[in-house]
């Protein structure tokens, strides 16, 4: 069995990888993340037990020779790094905590991995949001106009990664993929929070009215598109993960509504919209379908009606967590 080492383990997309490679029985996994682990609700691949799978502590911005360790000790073929400073609203307070997570410790693992000859892959999950606001559909080759300090450290990580693909053959692989939900997503997410916030009976605030459209895919579909990247994908190559259309918030926040016997407007108040906001894009995931097969197989109508039961068999562990973003630097 080959080994893959999961950067960011605690994350939303980071569980659900593993859980899927869990599932899948062909693997080891080793978990990386700064925090400990969280509440089994929220960690899906704690379903799974440990025979395969084993978990370390460690913060890629203070933790590097802990890390360099385990790399000698385990040599991992394969490495998906998820670990980010991931929100954009928040990234206006502390600009500097998102470039130094998203960039600077980013290039140091680069320059550590360049040199590990065990390893055949190493998958990057970037964010479309490097894009910036676009018009029409947005193809791999679309260029770089960050508009919010995340987008920008995301952007500065990903041109570092490939001056190292492009001068160590390090085998880099990018991966860009929409707005990911499901069940043991984050609870201040807009999916999650909405359920939530109509449960306990209070407003779901719309930035901006809830207008920006978003382009939502299951994470499982996700999961399994980085899987087939991790496995197939080329070196040296970006791919999209996307579903065939966008909606806007108003429209999921809508349906989420009528699922739990409330209308739109009884249930959500409009707000400013945030700084930086990207109003719409749609990006082009066909490159991924041409030369991987993958394509999206969960409805939102399904996907909603998933996080759905998963909020409300976990309602009395949820209510105990935070529902609001807290930032670790």
């Amino acid at each position: 069995m080959k080994t893959v080492l999961v950067i960011g383990s605690n994350s939303f997309s980071g569980s659900d990888y593993i859980d899927l490679l869990l599932e899948m029985g062909m693997y080891k996994v080793i978990g990386v993340s700064r925090s400990k682990e969280k509440k089994s609700f929220l960690l899906p691949y704690t379903r799974h037990g440990n025979e395969n799978f084993s978990f370390y502590q460690i913060d890629l911005n203070k933790d590097m020779e802990k890390l360099k360790n385990i790399l000698n000790e385990r040599q991992p073929e394969f490495i998906v790094n998820f670990a980010a400073q991931s929100e954009v609203a928040p990234s206006w307070k502390n600009p500097d905590h998102w470039f130094q997570t998203n960039s600077v410790a980013l290039t140091r693992l680069a320059n550590v991995l360049k040199d590990c000859a065990f390893l055949e892959k190493y998958v990057h999950i970037s964010s479309p949001e490097v894009y910036g606001t676009c018009s029409g559909i947005v193809k791999e080759d679309a260029p770089l106009n960050p508009s919010t300090p995340y987008a920008a450290s995301k952007a500065a990580g990903d041109l570092s990664l490939l001056t190292f693909f492009k001068n160590f053959n390090f085998p880099l692989v990018m991966v860009r993929s929409t707005n990911v939900y499901g069940a043991h997503q984050q609870l201040f997410k807009i999916i999650p929070r909405s359920i939530i916030n109509i449960k306990l009976g209070k407003k779901i605030q719309l930035h901006g009215g809830g207008v920006a459209v978003k382009s939502y895919i299951h994470i499982r579909d996700i999961s399994k598109g980085e899987l087939l990247i991790m496995e197939k994908g080329r070196v040296g190559e970006l791919y999209h993960l996307s579903p065939p259309q966008g909606y806007s918030v108003r429209e999921v926040v809508k349906l989420i509504a009528e699922k739990c016997g409330k209308t739109f407007d009884e249930v959500t108040e409009a707000v400013e919209e945030r700084l930086g906001q990207d109003k719409a894009y749609i990006i082009d995931s066909s490159k991924a379908q041409k030369e991987l097969g993958w394509k999206p197989t969960i409805n939102l109508e399904q996907g909603i009606d998933q996080t759905l039961d998963w909020v409300n068999q976990n309602f009395k562990a949820i209510q105990e967590e935070s529902l609001e973003y807290v930032h670790q630097a």
